[in-house]
């Protein structure tokens, strides 16, 4: 009789559960209407603490609620019901243009819609238009910025990316590329479609078309040929790193900025956003710094604002890369000869360095060092900091990089994780420019050492995209302020 009665309260507590969830994902589907006529029509972006709700998925809209809830450990979980009334109202006020609305702050700092839209003043918001992005190289970084591009829904404004430029190739060129951007070893498969048009020497993707130049030097191409004008060009092939080869874009026909997705030299900026991107004016080049730089930079400005750094050491444990040799082989640098999937391989890093160049407070303070390692994504960086201002407890400095993960400024970049079993294949895709490991955290008097797990491929690319919105000339009103 207990058997039969405790299957009783199991079948109806399944199905208690079932229908919960199926509310959940009506819910889910409606919100992805509403969210779909936002961006569309107003060019508004709706945030759940920073993570973008994706206007295609619901298992994506619901999965994100429940992540959400468990990283925001001080912050209230937020219900899809909250968030579609919410997004219920927004979608009533056809005023709004070229906005991003974070849904997530609002509901856990209990602040009404009408109140966050009156703090800015949205008759000041300006429409934005489009602009075109041609990529130059597609390796690594190349198809990653693509596959962000292109994933997102179409929209007449914005990034546009109209072409790919490589170097000339033989015959099947096309097909070989359009496989790589399909398929990739890390990631995954692409969320979408990749059609080879081998008419007009492009690729459709996911029903957009990008076409595909092949040219060895930049300023012999004329993009306006292809309908492309005033162009961004961002770089990829890493080949020129000053004023005179990274001119060489802009001396073509149709180009306007240009941006490196590497460290640069010279009087070119080296720019870590969220850091010192204000320093960005009308810039006709620019370089958006290494992916370590990246990483590092903004973990290491919260913490030298709120205790202020004496001086320390940065190792980075940092996945192989395209350069190294998979078995042993000539090369001219020093130790990268030796085969990258048998190795640990030391070499040297300028991203300690560079960290100077994007916060002057710093310059001169930091020494930095690298270990390749036989993982293909997914790198470590150890902050080995003598602060001057110490917290009370190791515990006492996570907890403020848990507050920093959470706030509206840093919640896009810097995350935060204590879990006893994270490893690094678990963060591969993730957006933030660097993930604080509590667990890891080690404090003795006023010496902290901090660990930053990053995607150097999309946590990256990610930063690369925010650097470029903004030469673009692309803003959004930030709501909240």
């Amino acid at each position: 009789m207990f058997l039969v009665s405790n299957a009783d309260t199991l079948r109806q507590l399944h199905q208690d559960h079932l229908g919960h969830y199926n509310n959940q994902e009506q819910q889910a589907i409606e919100l992805m209407g509403l969210l779909n006529k936002l961006y569309n029509e107003q060019d508004v972006q709706v945030t759940l603490f920073g993570d973008t709700l994706n206007t295609t998925s619901v298992g994506q809209i619901l999965a994100l609620h429940q992540k959400v809830a468990l990283r925001n450990q001080e912050a209230q979980s937020i219900d899809i019901a909250a968030t579609l009334a919410m997004v219920k109202t927004l979608a009533e006020n056809d005023s709004l243009q070229s906005a991003q609305v974070d849904v997530g702050q609002l509901i856990a700092n209990d602040t009404s819609l009408q109140a966050a839209l009156q703090a800015v003043n949205i008759s000041e918001s300006t429409v934005n238009s489009a602009t075109d992005v041609v990529l130059y190289g597609f390796g690594r970084i190349g198809r990653i910025l693509t596959r962000l591009l292109l994933s997102q829904a179409s929209s007449s404004k914005g990034l546009q990316l109209k072409a790919i430029v490589v170097r000339p190739a033989a015959a099947g060129d096309l097909a070989k590329r359009a496989s790589l951007l399909e398929r990739d070893s890390i990631h995954g498969s692409f969320a979408g479609a990749v059609v080879v048009d081998d008419e007009n020497n492009g690729l459709i993707i996911n029903g957009r078309f990008v076409q595909v130049i092949y040219a060895n030097d930049p300023s012999s191409i004329d993009y306006t040929v292809y309908g492309i004008d005033n162009a961004l060009v961002i770089d990829n092939t890493g080949i020129w790193k000053d004023e005179a080869g990274l001119g060489k874009h802009v001396q073509s026909t149709g180009v306007k900025k240009v941006l490196l997705t590497a460290p640069a030299g010279g009087d070119i900026k080296n720019v870590v956003y969220g850091v010192n991107n204000d320093t960005v004016g009308d810039d006709t080049i620019v370089s958006a710094a290494s992916c370590t730089t990246n990483a590092i930079t903004p973990t290491l400005k919260v913490l030298n604002d709120e205790y202020g750094i004496e001086n320390g050491h940065v190792e980075t444990i940092h996945s192989f890369t395209n350069d190294q040799n998979l078995i042993d082989n000539y090369h001219k640098a020093d130790r990268r000869g030796r085969s990258a999937v048998l190795n640990m391989v030391i070499t040297s890093t300028g991203a300690a360095k560079a960290v100077g160049k994007a916060l002057p407070a710093l310059s001169g303070k930091l020494t930095g060092n690298a270990i390749r390692v036989p993982t293909p994504n997914v790198s470590l960086a150890i902050l080995n900091l003598n602060l001057k201002s110490a917290p009370e407890s190791a515990e006492a400095l996570n907890k403020f990089m848990r507050k920093v993960a959470n706030s509206s400024t840093w919640q896009t970049q810097i995350a935060y994780t204590d879990s006893t079993e994270a490893v690094s294949t678990d963060f591969v895709g993730d957006t933030h420019v660097g993930i604080v490991d509590a667990q890891a955290t080690i404090l003795t008097d006023n010496h902290a050492i901090v660990y930053i797990w990053y995607d150097n491929e999309v946590g990256y690319s990610t930063q690369v995209l925010r650097l470029a919105t903004q030469m673009a000339g692309i803003s959004y009103t930030q709501i909240p302020a």
